[in-house]
């Protein structure tokens, strides 16, 4: 009966040992990542003047308030381990700002906007510091430690460089929005409809494209992925990580 259930299983060619490591290695650094980025958001708003976040329970690093069962936990694991653990894409439920609310919006609607990426980027420092200190663990457990706090740096700093992007309804959109001459900011508001469709085309069909032309269409390696690797580099050399 083993053996078929292992004849089984091969047939599948599901390893569930490596499927619950690579889980338990990407869940933690994910649910940190987006519970703090949204908490920023909020938090922010709060201090600028509207506290519609924190009425809702936002302002919360309590993970369930910031996800989206679809967004947060199906899309991602479905490309993680369809991918074997080369792409992931996903989102959380995002903090609502009224941004009428705020003292001064346009220059508040930048800081808030802003708080979401810096804080992953503060995460990811933090992330690369505690690596250190996994030497004090035994063989197995820093092992695993390791890997949590490296793919912590990974998807804080890949997770700021994205939501960088000047496209509304990103982060780096709103920050375009608020610094740009009112024309120029009321025309980029005008493509934020179509924003998440853009993203989308970028990520999945440009790449499914190249493929079968053998052109490289894939502009979010270079907007995002290189970027990210160049960042991480750079994080580990400054925290003195090998």
């Amino acid at each position: 009966m083993a053996r078929a259930d292992q004849s089984v299983v091969s047939m599948l060619g599901f390893d569930w040992n490596a499927i619950a490591f690579t889980a338990s290695i990407w869940v933690l650094p994910v649910l940190f990542a987006i519970t703090l980025h949204e908490a920023a958001h909020g938090w922010v708003a709060w201090r600028l003047g509207d506290d519609t976040a924190r009425t809702l329970g936002r302002i919360s690093l309590n993970p369930l308030r910031h996800i989206d069962p679809v967004g947060t936990v199906l899309i991602p694991a479905v490309l993680l381990f369809g991918s074997g653990g080369r792409m992931m894409f996903g989102f959380a439920k995002p903090v609502p700002v009224d941004f009428s609310r705020l003292r001064k919006p346009r220059r508040d609607m930048v800081l808030v906007a802003a708080a979401g990426p810096g804080s992953n980027i503060l995460l990811a420092v933090i992330s690369a510091l505690l690596i250190h200190g996994s030497v004090l663990f035994d063989a197995d457990i820093g092992r695993w430690i390791m890997h949590n706090l490296v793919n912590s740096v990974w998807i804080n700093l890949l997770l700021a460089v994205f939501n960088m992007l000047p496209l509304p309804p990103l982060d780096g959109g709103r920050i375009a929005v608020g610094l740009l001459p009112p024309e120029l900011a009321r025309q980029l508001v005008r493509i934020e409809r179509a924003g998440m469709i853009i993203i989308l085309t970028a990520l999945f069909i440009l790449p499914w494209i190249s493929g079968k032309i053998g052109f490289d269409l894939n502009i979010f390696r270079w907007l995002i992925g290189e970027p990210t690797a160049y960042l991480m580099d750079l994080v580990f050399s400054l925290t003195g990580v090998q």
